[in-house]
């Protein structure tokens, strides 16, 4: 597994990091001994680092990453949670000190911890980012010793390089793969120039960039990817990263011949993502160990050569651009 340094963080991750949205809930039934051998397979590959959020099955996703830290004391397992979608209408007063210390204490007690590693602004509303006083409120936060650092997750481009301009804002995690490339060309190196860690989320489109999915394939009635393809509970772009589904599909299969022999097409998505060295981590979902192992072991094969990435630009420039690129 290879590591990178999170920002301007005392972290060091591993580059395939974990994912914990799909233990948690919104991705049909899940079972917690599966899950919980799924996290365990993660740390014994090499994985330190795991992203979660208080509304992950209403805190249950956080609870199932405080077993596994009281199960295995010894190791450097680094969590990342995020808050703010607890809000019944996403407003920017809605950031309050009350709310922001109800939030995290919330986190610390299911985490069973007495400081979050990380602690994320969850897709807030634009408009917290030009409130300079909601983070003066998360740095009081770092001085009461609730918070050891603090980031944001955003939905834009534009969002990522305003939250970037408040100078403690240790890392943005935004949406970033082979289907959502804006962040390469008008965010990285404006990060990389200010230490900002960033986290690659989303990075396999939902599934598609397993290549497992098909036009018969169908979601349960609680998989976001069944019912909010536009956008119905939250925003589009978090499902398939807003590609419709059946031209997703058509990319998908020029992507397959790109795969080099022995690797799937998942483990090429993610180890394409690490080829932005301004991208601290990757984090992939995973619900069974096999999906968790076969995730890590992109942390370690080797780069892709010049014309690989070339061939993967060209199909986001024909097929995919036109149909993301403005819009996040």
């Amino acid at each position: 597994m290879e590591y990178r340094q999170l920002g301007r963080t005392d972290m060091r991750v591993s580059a395939i990091s974990f994912g914990a949205w799909a233990i948690g809930g919104f991705w049909g039934a899940v079972d917690d001994a599966v899950s919980m051998r799924a996290l365990n397979a993660a740390i014994d590959a090499g994985v330190n680092f795991i992203d979660t959020a208080d509304v992950y099955g209403d805190g249950h996703s956080e609870r199932l990453i405080a077993r596994l830290k009281k199960d295995r004391p010894r190791d450097t397992i680094w969590v990342a949670t995020k808050a703010g979608r607890q809000l019944p209408r996403q407003t920017a007063d809605g950031y309050s000190r009350a709310n922001l210390t109800s939030w995290i204490d919330g986190s610390l007690s299911r985490l069973g911890v007495d400081a979050l590693d990380l602690l994320q602004l969850h897709c807030p509303h634009p408009g917290v980012y030009d409130r300079p006083e909601i983070f003066g409120m998360l740095d009081d936060l770092v001085a009461a010793g609730k918070l050891r650092h603090y980031g944001v997750s955003v939905e834009t481009v534009d969002e990522a390089l305003r939250a970037i301009a408040h100078p403690n804002v240790r890392t943005v995690q935004i949406i970033f793969n082979m289907f959502r490339l804006k962040p390469a060309d008008a965010f990285f190196a404006r990060a990389k120039a200010r230490e900002v860690g960033i986290l690659a989320r989303v990075p396999l489109a939902s599934g598609l960039l397993t290549g497992k999915l098909s036009r018969h394939s169908t979601f349960a009635a609680d998989d976001h990817r069944q019912f909010n393809r536009h956008g119905e509970m939250f925003d589009a772009g978090e499902t398939f990263s807003g590609v419709p589904f059946e031209a997703a599909l058509d990319a998908v299969d020029l992507l397959r011949p790109l795969v080099p022999a022995g690797w799937t097409l998942a483990q090429f998505a993610l180890r394409w993502i690490l080829m932005f060295d301004a991208v601290t981590c990757a984090i992939p979902g995973a619900r069974t160990p096999e999906q968790a192992i076969g995730n890590a072991a992109a942390g370690a094969l080797p780069p892709l050569d010049d014309a690989t990435l070339a061939a993967v630009r060209r199909v986001y420039d024909e097929r995919i651009r036109g149909l993301v690129h403005s819009r996040w």
